[in-house]
């Protein structure tokens, strides 16, 4: 069970508490921004999914009017990370900011983090989120049937999760009544875990020093304690062959990879296209700084450019 040290509030996980830690080894690194040199633009503050009392938020970066004027554009949910338990929204902005440059519409999303609401609340909240891109996508030049979900670190692992169970109602509630689909078309996993069952995971996330791990924290329990949870949210056990394309973006750090080789395997082996793009030299959290986030940028529109191409069928 959660002890009381972890009532504890999380340490922040932005670009400034994670360059403060990278800084000495990485001096070359620089805080992205969300400036870029393409015409783009930026709505605020929408509200897409109330949860209680909490309005769950997204930013929405688009390109050029020109650009959407031209044909209907494939879009991405961008999921943060932060251990399950911490960060913001606004640590995806730079990425986003990035995509809408190469015309591609990103949404950055808030989500209820582990001390509001443990798993699997999370993946209902990105679900939602897809699903009211969908809903909104005539309104801002989206093509509903080009819909990718992604994120970083814990948010790689929870993007992946997401874009896996398209149709589950386990992962959906809000799917009930609701004739708009949340599935992704394409899913973006960038270090993040995709299995927590394997031993080279719970070396690190059921650490019993911890008192409990992040993830432990997010289940409610340890592994002897919630084996059921940790194996259920891991985005290995749910390949198909009607599992969307998969692009996994990975550091140097080894911790992060974990399952991503066995996910690949059967992925090929069930006929799904994914590809493994890795960034050498490179700690965890890359994609906050430069000079990493223009070949994330790069590596995502050229993944979803190729396997979710302009179409004009209906949404599913």
């Amino acid at each position: 069970m959660v002890t009381e040290q972890a009532a504890s509030a999380a340490a922040p996980y932005n670009a400034a508490t994670s360059y403060a830690k990278l800084v000495k080894a990485y001096p070359f690194i620089k805080i992205a921004g969300t400036h870029t040199s393409a015409e783009t633009s930026t709505i605020g503050g929408i509200g897409y999914a109330r949860r209680g009392a909490h309005l769950l938020q997204l930013d929405l970066y688009l390109p050029a009017q020109a650009r959407r004027n031209q044909a209907p554009l494939a879009a991405v949910v961008l999921v943060h990370g932060g251990g399950w338990r911490s960060g913001e929204r606004a640590n995806m902005a730079p990425l986003a900011a990035r995509l809408a440059a190469r015309g591609i519409a990103a949404a950055v999303i808030d989500y209820r983090l582990a001390d509001e609401a443990r798993y699997p609340a999370a993946i209902h909240d990105v679900k939602a989120a897809l699903r009211w891109l969908r809903a909104n996508s005539a309104a801002h030049g989206i093509d509903p049937q080009r819909i990718a979900v992604a994120g970083g670190s814990a948010g790689g692992q929870i993007a992946s999760l997401a874009g896996v169970t398209n149709g589950m109602p386990t992962f959906d509630p809000d799917a009930a009544g609701n004739a708009v689909s949340s599935a992704a078309q394409a899913v973006i996993n960038i270090d993040g875990l995709s299995d927590f069952t394997s031993p080279a995971a719970r070396a690190n996330e059921d650490d019993p020093h911890k008192k409990p791990s992040a993830a432990g924290f997010w289940f409610g329990g340890g592994y002897a304690e919630a084996a059921d949870l940790w194996r259920e949210a891991s985005p290995t056990f749910y390949v198909n062959p009607r599992t969307p394309p998969m692009l996994f973006i990975g550091s140097a750090q080894p911790r992060f990879a974990v399952g991503r080789d066995d996910m690949v395997a059967k992925m090929t082996a069930a006929g799904v296209a994914t590809e493994v793009v890795m960034l050498p030299d490179t700690p965890h959290s890359f994609w906050l700084f430069e000079p990493w986030i223009d070949p994330t940028a790069d590596a995502i529109a050229a993944f979803l450019h190729t396997h979710i191409p302009t179409t004009t069928r209906q949404a599913p």
